[in-house]
């Protein structure tokens, strides 16, 4: 076969080169220049394949880069006012107490009131008289955060107030940090072992003023305990402590028992949260991760080397991480792909307390701060889950900005509530107490509904203590067999004593750690 065959099929097969097996036509004779065929064929079907290949991981690649772009949107535009878009807003009866104890809680920072050096707006509005104790660190010795006790004889209540984080003591990130996942279990959940441990210690300190106040004071003033940042956690699982034990307290009805958390700190578990949210109140100023602010994304940060939270594999190196945006980024993307049931369903989880009061004043992409405008509910699922990247975290977690906005929120509802009434304040009141204990009933019964562990609904709940003893009742006038049963620990008027004769709280609260 001549060049010229030899071109013609080159030119057909769109190749030049040699051939190593010809087609039966042409098979048995010999020429160098024979046109490759299969290789041709070889060559044009990788081509095909690869740019499949190509197509794919290209296509891969977008969906990819599509979804963390969402993601990335969706973390950066996430604002503090959608965690509760959906909330009913408050009215000026339940909340006029905040701005109140907020003035409480900064009156720990003076020494002397009738000589104050930090004032707020408008003044403390005190009376120093009735400032009943006022306990510092000295005091304390780091077992907790100073506080006071004051009787405010115009409101009728007997308030505890404790102060806030200091950042200047270690004793207070001691107790901050004294905890581990699943560390404390307690009344049928999990709780805050630094803050519990506090909270018991204040109790064996101050027991039996409190007590003793509100029976010199006719057993009729309402016992309010209220703290802020980590004070808030003590004040919390205080009041769990003695909604428990009421009859050690005096026998004080439950609903004369209130807590206020102010940028309350997560301190019990989802099914607690729950259960007392008749008696805590939490109040959050716009931006929120429902910790003691940022100090406690590190503490969260000691779960992500636990394998259960994040992965198959524990992360050794986290206390090496001194970056605020590296802890930031690592909780946000843990909680990004921790699905929401599976938090739910992890009764270790610890959660703020109690009802929410949302105080919002700024809204996404808009400048300034508007009128502050309160919503309350007791949410379950999506309880201020989402950890919200602001430049006004700091601000939104002190207390004399929760104070003076508590303040202009509340004198924006008593305008909006003069000009809008329709019905007797009276029957107000009554209509809304009414909706807050259904709202509370329904939210027992959604935990339910959601398997939240440990959870119980309104008919499940603890039946009320037996009365407690008459004032007469003494440790002379008791019977050989109570005072046997005193010595045992027993519930009632025989409750676990110190030699001194005050009530040894360690022993109290160890019935609660049986329970569930």
């Amino acid at each position: 076969m001549g060049h010229t065959d030899s071109f013609f099929i080159s030119k057909h097969y769109n190749t030049i080169e040699e051939a190593s097996d010809p087609p039966p036509c042409y098979r048995g004779i010999s020429d160098p220049y024979y046109p490759t065929i299969r290789l041709s064929v070889s060559l044009l079907s990788a081509g095909t394949v690869t740019s499949n290949i190509m197509s794919l991981d290209c296509g891969v690649s977008c969906v990819f880069l599509l979804g963390c772009s969402r993601w990335a949107w969706k973390r950066c535009t996430y604002g503090a006012s959608d965690d509760s878009s959906s909330w009913p807003l408050a009215i000026p009866d339940e909340f006029e107490p905040v701005p109140r104890i907020c003035r409480l809680i900064l009156a720990i920072y003076e020494p002397d009131l009738r000589s104050p050096q930090f004032s707020p707006a408008g003044g403390y509005r005190l009376n120093p008289d009735w400032l009943v104790k006022r306990v510092t660190y000295q005091q304390t010795q780091g077992h907790a955060p100073p506080y006071i006790i004051y009787l405010d004889h115009d409101h009728r209540e007997i308030v505890l107030a404790i102060r806030g984080l200091n950042l200047a003591k270690e004793s207070d990130y001691k107790l901050l940090l004294d905890n581990g996942l699943g560390m404390q279990m307690f009344d049928g959940g999990y709780v805050h072992h630094g803050l519990l441990k506090s909270a018991i210690w204040l109790l064996n300190q101050e027991s039996d003023t409190l007590s003793r106040l509100w029976v010199e004071n006719g057993s009729d003033y309402d016992m309010v305990f209220a703290g802020h940042s980590l004070g808030s956690g003590v004040a919390a699982l205080l009041t769990v402590i003695v909604v428990n034990h009421r009859d050690i307290m005096g026998g004080i009805p439950r609903n004369k028992v209130r807590c206020y958390s102010m940028a309350p700190a997560r301190c019990m578990s989802l099914n607690l949260a729950v259960k007392y949210a008749d008696v805590i109140n939490s109040i959050i100023l716009q931006v929120r991760d429902c910790s003691c602010s940022l100090l406690s994304i590190h503490a969260r940060l000691k779960n992500l080397s636990d394998p259960g939270q994040f992965g198959s594999a524990p992360l050794e190196s986290l206390n090496d991480l001194d970056s605020l945006p590296c802890l930031l980024f690592l909780v946000c993307l843990r909680d990004t792909f921790i699905p929401e049931g599976r938090k739910l369903r992890d009764p270790r989880r610890l959660y703020a307390p109690g009802r929410m009061y949302h105080i919002v004043e700024r809204r996404f992409c808009r400048c300034g701060r508007y009128p502050p405008e309160v919503r309350t509910a007791i949410p379950v699922d999506g309880r201020f889950e989402h950890i919200v990247l602001s430049c006004n975290a700091t601000s939104d977690h002190a207390i004399i900005w929760i104070e003076r906005e508590a303040e202009k929120a509340l004198e924006k509802m008593k305008e909006a509530a003069l000009e809008t009434v329709t019905t007797a304040p009276k029957i107000q009141k009554i209509e809304r107490l009414q909706t807050l204990e259904k709202e509370h009933k329904d939210a027992l019964e959604r935990a339910v509904s959601l398997n939240i562990p440990h959870a119980v609904n309104s008919a499940n709940e603890e039946p009320e203590p037996p009365p407690p003893p008459g004032p007469l009742e003494t440790e002379e006038t008791m019977t050989e067999a109570e005072k046997v049963h005193g010595d045992e620990g027993e519930v009632g008027d025989s409750k676990p004593k110190y030699a001194d004769g005050n009530t040894n709280w360690d022993e109290v609260v160890k019935k609660l750690f049986k329970r569930g």
